[in-house]
């Protein structure tokens, strides 16, 4: 019976409900891999004078952990250089702040080349490899190499850029055409997965060999769109916990006769942070009896502070913050509370049932969990409202939410002030169709519609008899819109009726097979390059 393999750069064990801190594609994996007794493989976070392969095997809740030490030249290499001063940047419409070096690409190259090497003995002929985010797009030609003939698929949390943008890249092709080695390569939006083959068609003279299926490179992909989600079953546990209750009292007691805005971010540039303190400084200047009457509560706990753009941004948002403070708080109230640390899952659900307003404003981002959680999170009878960027992947989940331009510090303050003054009978009815999506489209969903199309696909020999004359050099050249529209348009790639694949099964946890469903992927994800918001003149006073 086939076993599932996840790899991912970072690996957190699902040590118990709650307890794990922020970080949405930890706790999606976490949340997948109860469902079946599988292996999570990647880096422990330590590292070692010298790089052995040693492995660190644990068993926590069911699942199989293996992790193994870097060097402390692939961290800086790898990590803080290739993924996250390069890729990261650039993929996030970044220009200005990508790094080019090449250390960085030979240390990405080293490090994706030692988890092939110590991954390899522990996979089985009938596992099911998926691989995850942009840390590791060159694992699957590793493998490869080391003759792992296994159905390996590759999901991208982040946004795909436009073909334009990629192409800044140095040796961009190479890294396109690792993509190759996968069977399936899933993104978040239809708009990632359209801008991924539009690279393809125009920039690697690759064809369309049928819906979802490119060939570039002498290789043939299938590409999906599979929009991630939390596990709302679980989370709507932790609404209900004893912590999670205790919090809440904090926060009401904290916040007496005063509505409290609610952002939960990762310190990053991408989140649109600076973007969002300028838009409730503006709520504060535009509407001044709502002064005292509200305050804003930003968690963003720090990240990757050995990379300098993350150093920046902190300094500039505490500058920011005592800005604000400074100009509007009186000796009982300040209007910003700005806490850089972590906080377990089960207290940011109080924190987000105390808040009356989610405030979400990613400039670019893959999906944003933070702003279902605050959804799951809302008290039925008397929910908060949603403010979401719709540059956000989640926006086109989520169209009940207030969407705004987060380059826009009027537009921000405008929403603000809807959000505040909402009825109830509008806030109920937004907030019910919101919470249908997050329970519809969780992430037992996502990881169905994943796993399902990854075993549905065929491998080898039986791949290239079932595509037929159009597979390889038969492929007759088709243009940009019949590339990727190969319906004339009627039925866009990623639409269309479900399909039913094979089943998988837990052999440990399971005495049925459980069917998988590979569902028509949702979720929007649009184009918007930042601006330094940070430059803008305070806003006047009234």
């Amino acid at each position: 019976m086939s076993r599932l393999i996840v790899v991912s750069n970072r690996v957190n064990p699902p040590t118990g409900k709650g307890d794990e801190t922020v970080g949405g594609l930890a706790m999606a994996l976490a949340a997948a891999l109860r469902e079946y007794s599988g292996l999570w493989f990647g880096w422990s976070g330590k590292t070692t004078p010298e790089f052995t392969g040693h492995l660190n095997l644990q068993r926590v809740e069911g699942v199989t952990v293996a992790t193994v030490d870097l060097e402390e030249a692939d961290l800086n290499e790898y990590y803080n250089g290739y993924a996250n001063k390069t890729l990261w940047p650039l993929f996030h419409y970044r220009q200005d702040l990508t790094a080019y070096d090449r250390s960085f690409d030979e240390g990405y190259e080293r490090v994706n080349r030692r988890f092939a090497e110590t991954l390899r003995p522990l996979i089985e002929p009938d596992d099911l490899i998926w691989i995850h985010d942009y840390h590791l797009i060159p694992l699957a030609r590793e493998l490869r190499s080391l003759g792992v003939k296994n159905r390996i698929g590759f999901f991208l949390h982040i946004p795909w850029p436009a073909h334009q943008l990629i192409t800044t890249l140095p040796r961009h092709k190479k890294l396109v055409e690792a993509l190759f080695a996968y069977d399936l390569v899933g993104f978040q939006t239809p708009e990632y997965r359209q801008a991924f083959e539009e690279y393809v068609l125009s920039e690697a003279d690759g064809v369309a060999v049928g819906l979802n299926t490119l060939r570039a490179f002498g290789r043939t992909v299938q590409v999906g769109d599979f929009p991630i989600g939390i596990d709302a079953a679980e989370f709507g546990e932790m609404v209900n916990s004893e912590r999670a209750h205790r919090t809440y009292d904090v926060m009401t007691a904290h916040t007496a006769f005063r509505k409290m805005i609610v952002g939960v971010d990762r310190l990053d540039y991408s989140k649109g942070l600076e973007e969002r303190f300028l838009g409730f400084e503006r709520l504060l200047a535009d509407h001044p009896h709502l002064r005292r009457e509200v305050l804003m509560l930003q968690i963003a706990p720090v990240s990757r502070e050995g990379v300098e753009a993350y150093q920046e941004i902190r300094a500039r948002l505490d500058a920011l913050s005592g800005r604000i403070n400074g100009e509007y708080a009186d000796i009982d109230w300040n209007p910003v509370r700005y806490v850089n640390r972590n906080y377990r899952r089960d207290e940011l659900a109080g924190v987000y049932r105390a808040a009356k307003v989610g405030l979400v404003t990613p400039l670019r981002d893959g999906m944003n969990l933070v702003a279902k959680e605050f959804v799951a999170a809302q008290d039925p009878e008397d929910p908060g409202v949603l403010v979401l960027s719709r540059f956000a992947g989640a926006a086109n989940q989520m169209p009940e939410a207030l969407l705004i331009n987060p380059n826009s510090p009027e537009d921000i303050s405008e929403a603000l002030n809807r959000a505040l003054n909402m009825e109830l009978g509008e806030r109920i009815a937004r907030w019910r169709a919101l919470f249908d999506n997050v329970q519809r489209e969780d992430v037992t969903a996502w990881r169905d519609a994943y796993v399902g199309a990854l075993a549905a696909i065929r491998t080898g020999a039986h791949r290239k008899a079932a595509e037929g004359p159009l597979y390889g050099e038969q492929a007759r050249p088709l243009s940009v819109h019949e590339r990727l529209y190969p319906d004339g348009g009627a039925q866009r790639p990623g639409e269309g009726p479900a399909l039913e694949t094979a089943a998988l099964r837990d052999p440990e946890a399971r005495g049925e097979p459980a069917s998988l469903r590979l569902s028509s992927g949702t979720g929007r994800g649009l184009q918007v390059l930042g601006r330094d918001q940070g430059t803008l003149p305070r806003p006047t006073r009234s």
